[in-house]
């Protein structure tokens, strides 16, 4: 429970304010803020009192102005920070997360349409790890559609674990225990497409010696999976978007329309929305796949959880934490990941199986990890962490196509990165591939 004091002489803002509460015993309550300081702590004397051990009695002052709000902490036990950095003073942004212990806030326009979403207590949804706020807000978000029956579509970008996603979705469901039916529909030739998503009879085309049922009919009580649903191609959109609508499919070669009872979960890395007013996507699908959305957010967005990430993996490969030194997890932690949680895990596996001593010969990781002396101390930390990060990137892409020959597809795969984002390193560092068959 939260109070505020009441005061008599209060004027109203130019630009009224509230404060949002993320996390903690207030997370999804909002209370209107007026120009004039407030307390916030555990003490009941406190304008704002929060029941949160990890809080100091008064633990921070806010200055709400008419053009701005000014933050002071009180010299906390735990201290205040804002977007993951300490602070003593500062002025808070509209829209910045500020944590008090346990308690996370942020402040936004009275009028503001905020729907906040609480914090799930889990740090794992299925195969899914993480424990930042923006992996826990998906999380509670899968919880929920999870328990209904509704399609859902994934958006991310390659390797955030859109099919780790789908598949909790499926196992929490009320249909865990059925099919789980997964088609990568980038991976399938276009001519295979149909068949293998509805279907087909005896002799609908050469090859066809038997009849066969697709991902629906097989998945029938359970779960389909359509993988990289962006690439669908357009003359197939209207049958899918007939299953959506009726549940019923007719494979390729019959005349009759069956009835299925399926969950249909898609994901995709593309921009949809763009491809529908490009006229590469039916706009009539999208809102019909989009009725109920998750976005994974990249691995660069929440480096806070690549620890936990990484002992993660680590526990899957039986290995223990300690499998990986300090200096090796530092590394970890200060690059982007261009190839988000898919390339970690291929590197931390490569690590763990080579083992640090051969990184300098055999790993794209070599001379990062090898060099001693680590940054350079006298530079700004941006500057610093920058050199770092463009050395690991270039050694790692120079070992990478040395042991792919240049071929930048084979180098993708090997690496967890999407072509598109090879490409673009490698011109960035002014390094060269092919894109001749293997």
């Amino acid at each position: 429970m939260f109070s505020t004091t009441p005061d008599p002489e209060i004027h109203l803002p130019t630009l009224r304010r509230k404060i949002v509460f993320l996390s903690g015993a207030h997370a999804g309550r909002s209370i209107s803020l007026q120009v004039k300081s407030y307390r916030l702590g555990s003490d009941p004397a406190c304008d704002i009192v929060l029941n949160d051990r990890t809080v100091s009695r008064q633990h921070l002052a806010l200055d709400v102005r008419e053009d701005r709000v000014l933050a002071r902490d009180l010299g906390s036990r735990n201290g205040s920070f804002c977007e993951r950095m300490r602070f003593t003073e500062l002025e808070v942004r509209l829209g910045a997360i500020v944590r008090l212990g346990a308690t996370e806030l942020k402040i936004v326009p009275e009028d503001a349409r905020d729907h906040v979403i609480p914090l799930s207590s889990d740090t794992r949804f299925g195969g899914l790890v993480g424990g930042s706020r923006k992996m826990r807000e998906v999380f509670t978000l899968l919880e929920r559609l999870a328990a209904g029956d509704a399609d859902v579509l994934i958006q991310g970008e390659t390797g955030t674990g859109k099919e780790l996603c789908a598949e909790g979705i499926h196992t929490v469901s009320s249909r865990g225990k059925g099919s789980f039916s997964i088609v990568d529909l980038a991976g399938i030739a276009p001519s295979l497409v149909e068949s293998e998503l509805f279907g087909h009879v005896r002799g609908a085309f050469t090859g066809a010696q038997a009849e066969r049922a697709g991902a629906f009919e097989r998945a029938d009580g359970g779960t389909v999976f359509l993988d990289e649903v962006g690439d669908l191609p357009l003359e197939l959109q209207p049958r899918l978007l007939r299953v959506l609508e009726r549940r019923q499919v007719k494979r390729v070669g019959a005349n009759d329309y069956r009835t299925v009872n399926v969950r249909v979960v898609a994901a995709t890395h593309r921009d949809l929305e763009a491809a529908v007013k490009e006229g590469r996507f039916r706009e009539d699908l999208f809102h019909r796949l989009a009725v109920l959305r998750v976005t994974l957010p990249p691995l660069r967005e929440r480096p806070e959880d690549i620890p936990l990430l990484v002992d993660a993996m680590l526990e899957r490969m039986n290995r223990p934490p300690s499998a990986l030194s300090e200096q090796t997890r530092a590394l970890l932690e200060q690059y982007p990941w261009p190839g988000n949680v898919r390339e970690l895990r291929n590197v931390v596996q490569r690590v763990v199986n080579l083992g640090e001593q051969a990184l300098p010969e055999m790993s794209p990781m070599a001379t990062p990890l090898a060099a001693p002396a680590g940054p350079d101390l006298e530079l700004p930390f941006k500057e610093a962490k920058e050199r770092i990060v463009e050395g690991f990137e270039r050694d790692y892409l120079k070992n990478l196509l040395e042991r792919c020959k240049g071929n930048i597809s084979r180098a993708a795969r090997e690496s967890g990165i999407a072509r598109i984002y090879v490409r673009k390193l490698l011109k960035k560092h002014g390094l060269h591939g092919h894109e001749k068959p293997e």
